[in-house]
């Protein structure tokens, strides 16, 4: 089990949270309350040799310690870590394999379901309604969810334009999916009816001339917001087709993105801090230059039902902050827990029962 040294930023702890700190600088995994069932969960993976999931409360305490039964390994990308209805699934990058969560019996907690086989070294994972995609550093594949869970078996799978190993993201749009390689490829594929991957990938038309690095990504309904980290850049995608591309301003190399509602933010990581834009229509315009800072460079960010979490290491450590996200995209310090490892990969928010 990692070991973890948890510092809460609440007010007034009662001697309760201060056992539970304790109990998490010794390595032990801290059961759920009864007041936790409807809980949101934080997730991470160490992304260690030996792979685990990491399951927190919003307050930052450890909940669950899991085997992903998987080598970790995987750098450079978002979306390691992804969460749709209860069910979490973790890339495992050294085994080939990706690790799928279920809600276990305990309130509030997680049981491993399987571990899937992939055709190849998986990076990023993504729900769809009704399948679980899987970017791997030269191929995209579906699996479809039925009664069973996630299928072991790829229903559809296609090679992507580089397949140079520099794959950064996948996530779903209507009727397709959306990829970037970091070797400056922004690329989407289709989705037959059932939603598997169908046919070749396409290169998106109007790709900005000064193209550097694309990395993170985000998706609702048919349109995409794409990080071109390097030119310091956001661009949105739809219909196949870059609309509009915005400036990052005084904050450098947005990598990784998340959305909830008008606001869009990106986690900028050489400059330490979290932006937020307000995104309508064809337009993307930065709200708030810093609405965070963290010690090191965030590695992946998520926002969902008033919450955000976000990942950043520096030096051998690393950590998973909370905040409290107000109707005007304010965010608010909730927790941070420290893990010593600075491998920490990807981050989730599994919405309460």
């Amino acid at each position: 089990m990692q070991t973890v040294s948890l510092r809460t930023r609440l007010a007034g702890r009662s001697l309760g949270a201060i056992a539970t700190a304790a109990a998490l600088l010794f390595g032990a995994s801290v059961s759920a309350s009864a007041s936790q069932a409807n809980e949101a969960l934080i997730v991470t993976a160490s992304n260690l040799a030996t792979n685990q999931l990491l399951v927190f409360s919003p307050a930052g305490t450890l909940l669950q310690t899991l085997s992903t039964q998987g080598q970790g390994g995987v750098g450079g990308n978002a979306g390691g870590v992804a969460a749709h209805h209860g069910r979490v699934a973790v890339v495992n990058f050294g085994s080939n394999n990706v690790s799928v969560f279920v809600r276990g019996e305990w309130p509030g907690g997680l049981r491993l379901e399987k571990v899937v086989p992939t055709h190849g070294s998986p990076v990023s994972v993504a729900f769809g309604e009704d399948h679980l995609y899987v970017l791997t550093t030269t191929q995209v594949e579906s699996h479809a969810i039925g009664h069973g869970g996630v299928a072991s078996s790829a229903d559809g799978v296609t090679q992507l334009l580089h397949a140079d190993g520099t794959a950064a993201q996948v996530g779903v749009i209507r009727g397709g999916l959306v990829i970037t390689e970091k070797s400056n490829a922004v690329e989407t594929v289709k989705l037959d009816d059932r939603g598997a991957v169908f046919g070749a990938v396409s290169s998106v038309a109007d790709i900005p001339a000064n193209i550097d690095t694309p990395l993170g990504l985000v998706t609702r309904g048919n349109e995409a917001y794409v990080t071109i980290a390097h030119a310091d850049e956001i661009s949105l995608v739809r219909h196949n087709t870059v609309l509009t591309t915005t400036g990052s301003g005084t904050q450098h190399a947005p990598c990784w993105l998340a959305l909830e509602g008008a606001f869009l933010y990106s986690a900028n990581t050489p400059s330490k801090s979290v932006s937020r834009y307000a995104v309508y229509g064809q337009h993307i315009v930065q709200d708030a230059a810093v609405v965070a800072q963290f010690t090191g460079g965030p590695t992946d960010i998520a926002v969902r039902g008033g919450l955000a979490a976000v990942i950043d290491a520096a030096g051998t450590q690393s950590r998973v902050s909370v905040f409290n996200v107000d109707q005007d995209g304010n965010f608010t310090p909730r927790s941070v827990a420290t893990l010593n490892s600075k491998t920490t990969n990807g981050v989730a928010i599994v919405a309460g029962d």
